[in-house]
């Protein structure tokens, strides 16, 4: 019995619908992650240091095996109004709308934003439709007053931003 225990408490535990306990998937300990960071980063938290951006981000946007284009949304003072996952793709690429995030920015009443998303491929380096799809997004959000702070891609364990390479 003490070595059936002792397997257990070097695990992360799930309970299933019949309430026993199961080994933690992958998946369930990054969708637990991705509500503790939820928890610790939620409306109104000021979002003024690029570090910070990038930690959450990655803690949401890190481990899935397709790409999500997502939107921090802001308010004048940087604070955090929403966190919205606004397109899902594949492998290596998503289709990502400008009319969609203009519209998500005007009725949450945003007056800046974070872009982001991640590549599943490891490889955080922009790729020339990155850059383009950042250029388009920044045009159509700045017709309507609202500023793009930055692009940040997650791949891995890396963080690439945008702003920090000069890129915005």
């Amino acid at each position: 019995m003490s070595q059936v225990s002792f397997a257990f408490d070097s695990s992360l535990l799930v309970r299933d619908e019949l309430g026993d306990y199961l080994p933690a998937t992958v998946d369930q300990i990054l969708e637990a992650a991705r509500q503790v960071v939820d928890q610790k980063i939620g409306h109104g938290t000021p979002l003024t240091s690029p570090d910070i951006v990038k930690e959450y981000l990655g803690a949401k946007l890190a481990g899935f095996e397709h790409e999500v284009f997502a939107v921090l949304f802001l308010d004048n003072q940087h604070h955090l109004i929403r966190y919205v996952e606004m397109f899902r793709g594949t492998i290596d690429s998503a289709s990502v709308y400008p009319r969609e995030v203009v519209k998500e920015a005007l009725k949450l009443n945003a007056a800046a934003v974070i872009l982001s998303h991640n590549h599943p491929s490891g490889h955080p380096e922009p790729s020339q439709a990155d850059r383009t799809l950042t250029g388009r997004l920044k045009e159509a959000l700045g017709l309507v007053d609202i500023r793009t702070l930055d692009h940040i891609i997650v791949a891995s364990h890396e963080r690439v931003s945008f702003a920090e390479l000069g890129l915005l």
